[in-house]
């Protein structure tokens, strides 16, 4: 039997990982790679929970920066995570995995709505529950709308994906070649370096609840599985150094 590490996780997937290089938009061979990597851990017996998010199609914070307002802005974000959400649960149900959308927002049309022990009940049975619509509140953002969620649902770790960077760096490394990678972190040192693992607010939660994060490159062959194994992939961080 494999060894698992961790038996219930959140997988965070940014906008950006739906597009894959073109920056905007949809990739469905990138969608197809995910849902292959998801299905393939919850064979393993993981139960697995994903919060998108929406970067690809609409940034809030941007729009809000042209004049629009801040909450309308984040609003029309929300909705572009419900259709990551949307194009994620196909390509894993075209993988046979059984997937459930919950919406933050009320979408009863295409998406169940946020309910706790229901999300629960549908890990419990094996199904894979997609988060979408953030936290449903403007000035969230979805980082804190996966540590939220973790929390709730009693995640053993929160995983971040990043693309083409393969963990957490003291700079930028596709602009500071000389950047140290750190293999493992504590939350507070994440804070007090102001190093971009999430935001502050996400990344107190995660303190304040042990809630140990890995930050780690999506599409590295079999990265998820490394994951839920324990194997050292990306950067760990945690309430205390564990490698």
């Amino acid at each position: 039997m494999t060894t698992l590490k961790y038996k219930r996780i959140l997988l965070k997937l940014s906008g950006e990982a739906f597009s894959g290089g073109a920056g905007f938009g949809i990739d469905p061979s990138i969608l197809a790679k995910i849902a292959k990597q998801i299905k393939g851990v919850t064979e393993m017996g993981v139960g697995v929970a994903v919060v998108v998010g929406g970067g690809n199609i609409w940034r809030g914070v941007e729009a809000a920066s042209w004049g629009m307002d801040r909450a309308t802005a984040d609003y029309a974000g929300m909705l572009a995570t419900i259709i990551n959400a949307l194009s994620l649960q196909d390509s894993l149900e075209r993988e046979n995995v059984i997937t459930r959308t919950q919406s933050a927002i009320n979408v009863q049309q295409v998406a169940e709505p946020y309910i706790r022990r229901r999300a629960i009940r549908h890990l419990e049975k094996g199904r894979v529950v997609i988060f979408a619509g953030g936290t449903g509140n403007p000035y969230m953002t979805t980082d804190t709308a996966a540590a939220l969620r973790a929390v709730e649902i009693e995640a053993e770790v929160l995983l971040m994906t990043k693309n083409n960077v393969d963990g957490v760096y003291s700079a930028d490394p596709r602009k500071e070649p000389d950047a140290k990678k750190f293999d493992s972190l504590t939350h507070l040192e994440a804070l007090n370096m102001r190093l971009e693992v999430m935001d502050s607010t996400a990344l107190s939660l995660c303190l304040e609840n042990k809630l140990p994060i890995i930050v780690f490159d999506l599409m590295e062959n079999h990265s998820i599985e490394r994951a839920v194994r324990g194997e050292p992939i990306g950067t760990l961080v945690s309430d205390k150094k564990e490698r």
